[in-house]
């Protein structure tokens, strides 16, 4: 059956994906961050990273950090969706201010002897990752940097004995003299 013809000429949009990543001052009390995650649930966008701590235990204000993916429209939607809650006092898209700095912490575990566990540590070094636990089997390596540069060291460990990877998720600042 053929679906009725629109009066109205409607261009199709293809609007490709972006990934932005958030920074949110929030004021530290319970169930804040599960009101702000729900934002993102309840309408179905995504969070490819998340981190939360207090920033200021005098002013009791946490700071979120959200990497989020969506089309133009949806991070714009995000932003002013996130602006109109009650405990957030400031969102800051640090994609779009180009002025920051992002790291990212990962332990990462790797199992070998000989010649793989040489070529391990090899490129640790090369990646500058520091080794906070050995054994005559594993090392456990403690890398930071941006996202991209992990992600590169994950995939150089996988063939020499991959065990498993614990990430923190994205950190990000402001540069210059001026606070969020």
């Amino acid at each position: 059956m053929n679906q009725p013809a629109s009066a109205y000429f409607l261009e199709e949009r293809h609007d490709p994906n972006e990934t932005h990543t958030l920074s949110v001052l929030v004021q530290n009390e319970p169930g804040v961050l599960a009101r702000v995650i729900g934002l993102f649930s309840g309408r179905g966008y995504n969070i490819e990273s998340l981190t939360v701590s207090e920033t200021e235990s005098h002013k009791h204000l946490s700071r979120i950090t959200i990497v989020t993916t969506g089309t133009p429209t949806v991070i714009e939607q995000i932003k002013h969706q996130l602006d109109r809650m009650i405990p957030v006092y400031r969102v800051v898209d640090m994609t779009i201010t180009g002025r920051s700095i992002e790291r990212e912490l990962a332990m990462v575990k790797v199992r070998g002897r000989g010649d793989s566990r040489v070529e391990a540590l090899r490129l640790a070094d090369a990646f500058r990752a520091r080794v906070i636990d050995a054994t005559t089997e594993s090392f456990v390596f403690e890398i930071t940097g941006n996202s991209s540069k992990i992600s590169q060291f994950i995939d150089l460990m996988r063939p020499l004995g991959l065990v498993e990877v614990s990430r923190t998720g994205v950190a990000a600042i402001g540069r210059g003299p001026e606070g969020m």
